[in-house]
């Protein structure tokens, strides 16, 4: 996802810049709520409490702790936050007073739940699209939009970008495609509609399918996203292979264009799905079919790392865990010199 640093609306920069205080300090789970691993469901459903019970800075603060923890949590906290934001939004009504609690944990993934739930609830969600993320429009917030017009178009592409065209320039349009694929390939599990309207007999019989078919402004978040499908449907958790088979897939991407933004995508999976191993996710990049990938890998390594850590801490905390050219394409896409200065 887009890593700008996302303003609060004027409405919620209006209110109190702390959140309304809990009973206490926000509780780490004990040792008998905890379980020995995390999935997805178990911890939506145990947060979603937490957030019922106290307010959503505790849970989200939870979140992040579990996140340390058990480090594979990170496979799907995104969604999970997602799962907080609509919480959030139904228990106090507003988009405002969800707002204040936001925490950009996980990928942001709180946000776009509460962008989401809040475009499912407007009265006029086309005319919201617009209007929501007023009056900064910063690209983390139109990202969620784009995860928005998802939910409530039942992941029907083509009305989805639609709205994002809505957007008057260039980089919105682009951060809302993005909400719109993460979204496309990553549904929200609790969604049945949005998960029955997946087209997956037509993702599993053409390569990279709906990404040559889409607009020009759309194809690479499309092609970025993609890999998130793929590596779902070969058990990339049981067969850790289908990494860089997934790098040998994006060359089925008809140009070059595509090629690219699949494998940084697919760098980006990598650090994400296994972000306690760095070493390991780098050396499968170095072992991409085509020289160019490799670089661009490394840079989807970086992206996420700075996403999830929601900060531009790789070029001092991860690259100088690699060596090599790995260390040296990480320094590079991190930004200043490629030197280990």
């Amino acid at each position: 996802m887009a890593t700008t640093t996302w303003s609060l609306p004027a409405a919620v920069a209006a209110t109190p810049s702390a959140p309304p205080v809990s009973a206490g300090p926000a509780p780490k789970p004990s040792a008998s709520a905890t379980p020995a691993l995390w999935t997805q469901s178990t911890l939506r459903t145990y947060l979603v409490a937490e957030l019922n019970r106290t307010d959503p800075g505790v849970a989200l603060d939870d979140l992040e702790h579990i996140t340390e923890v058990q480090p594979q949590v990170s496979r799907f906290c995104h969604p999970v936050a997602h799962d907080l934001g609509h919480a959030a939004l139904k228990k106090y009504g507003s988009f405002a007073k969800a707002a204040v609690f936001r925490n950009d944990v996980c990928g942001s993934g709180y946000l776009h739940g509460i962008v989401e739930e809040t475009l499912a609830q407007s009265p006029d969600p086309v005319a919201a699209v617009t209007t929501l993320c007023e009056p900064q429009m910063a690209a983390a917030c139109i990202h969620g939009i784009g995860h928005g017009a998802m939910f409530v178009s039942h992941l029907d592409v083509s009305k989805a970008e639609r709205l994002c065209n809505r957007f008057g320039q260039t980089y919105q349009v682009v951060a809302c495609s993005e909400g719109v694929f993460m979204q496309l390939f990553e549904p929200d599990e609790d969604d049945p509609d949005a998960l029955a309207q997946l087209p997956a007999q037509r993702l599993a019989a053409e390569p990279l399918y709906p990404c040559p078919e889409q607009p020009a402004i759309f194809q690479s978040a499309c092609y970025f996203y993609a890999p998130i499908y793929y590596l779902q449907t070969h058990d990339y958790v049981d067969h850790p292979g289908s990494f860089v088979q997934a790098l040998h897939w994006c060359l089925d991407a008809p140009t070059a264009d595509g090629q690219q933004s699949c494998t940084r995508g697919t760098g980006s999976r990598l650090m994400k799905y296994n972000i306690d191993r760095p070493v390991w996710t780098a050396a499968q990049c170095e072992a991409a079919p085509q020289a160019w990938q490799r670089p661009a890998c490394v840079g989807g390594m970086v992206s996420y790392w700075n996403v999830n850590f929601h900060d531009k801490s790789a070029r001092t905390k991860l690259c100088p865990q690699l060596s090599g050219e790995a260390a040296v394409a990480c320094r590079s896409a991190s930004g200043g010199s490629v030197s280990a200065d």
